[in-house]
């Protein structure tokens, strides 16, 4: 499904540039694993199950019906590139995803602070705490501007790892999604290691989602830049993904896929 272009290390920070390829395996990526993420299926089901057992009657199912029927689905550029990119980290690093944040979207302006990603991640036997960011961008510049400025994605990961209230915030966000479930063991493992490591061992990835061709110039220099603030043992990943279409088409081509 994809092609590496380039890769190479700067300091700890490991950056590299793929291409997907159009092909069955990239179609049923998108109308699969991403329209998975991106319309929270298991959310789904369990929200329409459980409002199903309060529908007794007849009358009652075709309201909850219209309520059903009303669901305005994702189809924000942005929004896309962030269930691809969680879709693939699963995918490539078999990254773990406690919650699904289309859930704490309470209307459908709104906008999550913090983190875009928020996981856990296996690294050398040890559980670590992932956060990330995930920027789409058909900007014909190499780096786009996405990448600069301070809303842009290294000042962003630059932030993830000096600042603790964030961190702090992050926790207090993560905990009670996942005290009581499957991944308060992966929570728990997590925390202890970052506090064993003075704060500094969590997972920082960074992933850059193109419509242009494969250019270096879109990394290297801010990886060069996130390296002066990235320090072990810190691990830090920077990954453009490169893809066989222009952007503006991922809604149409995930809409194929699993639906609410």
């Amino acid at each position: 499904m994809e092609i590496v272009k380039y890769s190479d290390t700067e300091g700890i920070v490991n950056w590299s540039g793929c291409l997907f390829e159009r092909n069955e395996e990239y179609t049923h990526f998108l109308q699969n694993d991403v329209a998975v993420r991106l319309h929270d299926q298991e959310g789904t089901e369990d929200f329409n199950a459980h409002l199903r057992g309060l529908a007794s009657t007849g009358f009652e199912q075709n309201s909850l019906d219209e309520i059903l029927a009303a669901e305005v689905l994702e189809e924000r550029d942005w929004a896309i590139g962030e269930a691809l990119a969680e879709a693939w980290l699963i995918k490539k690093y078999n990254v773990v995803w406690p919650w699904n944040m289309e859930r704490d979207k309470r209307t459908p302006k709104a906008s999550l602070p913090g983190a875009d990603l928020v996981g856990f991640v296996e690294i050398g036997n040890e559980i670590h705490l992932l956060i990330g960011e995930v920027k789409t961008s058909s900007d014909k510049n190499a780096p786009p501007n996405v990448m600069n400025g301070c809303t842009g994605m290294i000042h962003q990961l630059e932030e993830l790892v000096t600042n603790l209230s964030l961190i702090s915030q992050l926790l207090r966000w993560l905990l009670p999604r996942c005290k009581n479930t499957d991944y308060e063991k992966q929570f728990d493992a997590a925390v202890t290691l970052l506090l064993k490591s003075g704060n500094k061992s969590v997972a920082i990835f960074g992933i850059l989602i193109r419509d242009t061709s494969p250019c270096k110039k879109d990394l290297k220099t801010r990886a060069k830049a996130l390296a002066d603030t990235v320090k072990t043992p810190t691990h830090c990943q920077l990954q453009a993904i490169y893809l066989p279409h222009s952007i503006s088409e991922l809604p149409s081509l995930v809409s194929k896929g699993v639906q609410p």
